[in-house]
């Protein structure tokens, strides 16, 4: 095959790779793009996309079931899985096709197939019919990241469930055991539950969603043990003994191990990055725990190669990716772009109630020698979180004592993952305690409790 230059090869089409080559095709580059599977990657196919409309029918379910509260009459509810899983996935489906057209409009070749890297500036595809030898200067690595298996958990797709399986489930559990309670395993767990599931979550940390803030952990898992979950903190899974309709689950805790039957365990033990068959030893690329070792603008130290995404590591959101990918086609282009800060990207957790989070914990803050002013505001306290009948939730901010230096923002409760990017904006400006108590909130809204969180780190709180 001849070969075939470009400007900028990209290597995975999902949120980092799709977003860099867009990037880098507006600044002029000649762009292409290379992805094994589905344009979109795990996130629109199998991850954030879908995962949310599942958890859109959970929550329109679990309205239904209290539409008394609302004065409103629902008779016979029910759901039907099967739609509730086509309606997913027809939701991915029309995303994945966007992404395609955004390729087309925007004059990026695209190969199918797999990658390899046989030298610098190389890029060996694999189609289904033929190999493609393409150059380019730079090469961006955007292969993201496939659930870790552990050794005696792995996921079978009768019983025991990776995410994928979770996503088209063969049977709807009754009684489910969830290994894990990341924003993966607690989102399943939330969905199966509202849905009429037993749920057991199984967490080897001391608490559940352990890079939250410790309130807003403690909060959420209030709400799931009123929901009916049973959580189950410093416990680990040891082995599944897996049977034609049951799987028993030996979980040790305090020391003690015993034995639960379920008919359907979900494993969401983390990530590791795909690193693996593409050649990067071979080039000098360091590799540490299944990722790529990075600079903060995503330069591996090997000329012309890059790794954006969940590849080079923490925290592994689909947001971090793209904004990644924009940088690193930027300064391909001979630009001049600020790094990506890991601490102003915000989490965003869709159980119920929804968590979502930015900057750092309050004991992040302290652990790294701030004095810091807290502020809390519960939705109890929220005319319109009233009005929604969504009283359940509570906003906190930690600002430096000496600066009035806003370090971190934490939520839990409706609508939350909307909230965040309030606070997450007003890091990017600098923004400080007094900025954020002049601004006027509109009224009713649920965005007031983040000015009352502010006024309350101050003691100016006005309605608790």
């Amino acid at each position: 095959m001849a070969s075939k230059n470009f400007d900028m090869i990209v290597i995975g089409a999902g949120p980092g790779g799709y977003v860099a080559a867009i990037r880098g095709a507006q600044l002029g580059l000649k762009v292409a793009i290379v992805e094994r599977e589905h344009m979109g990657g795990i996130c629109l196919n199998w991850g954030c996309i879908p995962t949310k409309a599942l958890l859109r029918s959970a929550e329109v379910f679990h309205l239904m079931e209290r539409a008394k509260d609302f004065g409103l009459k629902a008779e016979g509810i029910g759901y039907d899985i099967d739609a509730v899983v086509k309606r997913s996935r027809g939701v991915a489906k029309q995303l994945s096709s966007g992404v395609a057209f955004l390729m087309k409009k925007n004059k990026i070749a695209v190969f199918m197939g797999e990658a390899t890297l046989p030298a610098k500036g190389k890029v060996s595809v694999k189609g289904e019919k033929a190999v493609e030898e393409l150059t380019a200067k730079n090469i961006v690595l955007a292969t993201g990241a496939r659930a870790r298996e552990l050794p005696g958990l792995e996921g079978d797709g009768k019983r025991v469930w990776t995410y994928k399986d979770a996503l088209v489930p063969p049977h709807m559990p009754k009684k489910l055991l969830v290994i894990g309670s990341g924003a993966i395993g607690i989102e399943f767990a939330s969905f199966y539950n509202t849905l009429g599931a037993e749920t057991t979550v199984v967490e080897v940390m001391d608490r559940v969603l352990p890079v939250e803030d410790a309130e807003i952990s403690a909060f959420a898992k209030k709400q799931f043990v009123k929901q009916g979950m049973t959580i189950m903190e410093k416990s680990t899974v040891k082995k599944l003994d897996r049977g034609k309709d049951k799987v028993t689950a030996h979980i040790e805790a305090s020391g003690k191990v015993t034995t639960q039957d379920f008919d359907t365990v979900i494993s969401a033990v983390g990530i590791v990055g795909n690193v693996e068959n593409l050649g990067l030893e071979k080039l000098g690329v360091k590799i540490d725990r299944t990722h790529v070792v990075t600079d903060q603008y995503c330069q591996t130290g090997v000329d012309g190669l890059f790794a954006i995404g969940d590849i080079a590591g923490a925290p592994w959101l689909a947001h971090k990716a793209s904004h990644e990918g924009v940088m690193v086609a930027e300064l391909i282009a001979g630009g001049k772009p600020h790094p990506v800060k890991p601490e102003s990207i915000a989490g965003c957790t869709y159980c119920h109630p929804q968590v979502a989070s930015v900057g750092f914990t309050e004991a992040k803050a302290k652990e790294l020698g701030y004095d810091v002013k807290v502020g809390r505001f519960p939705f109890m306290g929220n005319g319109k979180a009233i009005a929604l009948g969504e009283p359940e939730g509570m906003v906190k901010t930690v600002f430096d004592a000496k600066t009035g230096e806003l370090l971190g923002a934490h939520m839990v409760g409706a609508e939350v993952t909307e909230l965040i990017q309030g606070y997450v904006v007003g890091r990017q400006l600098e923004t400080t305690e007094e900025d954020l108590m002049q601004t006027v909130f509109p009224h009713p809204t649920l965005s007031e409790m983040m000015h009352e969180s502010v006024l309350d780190a101050y003691d100016r709180v006005i309605h608790v």
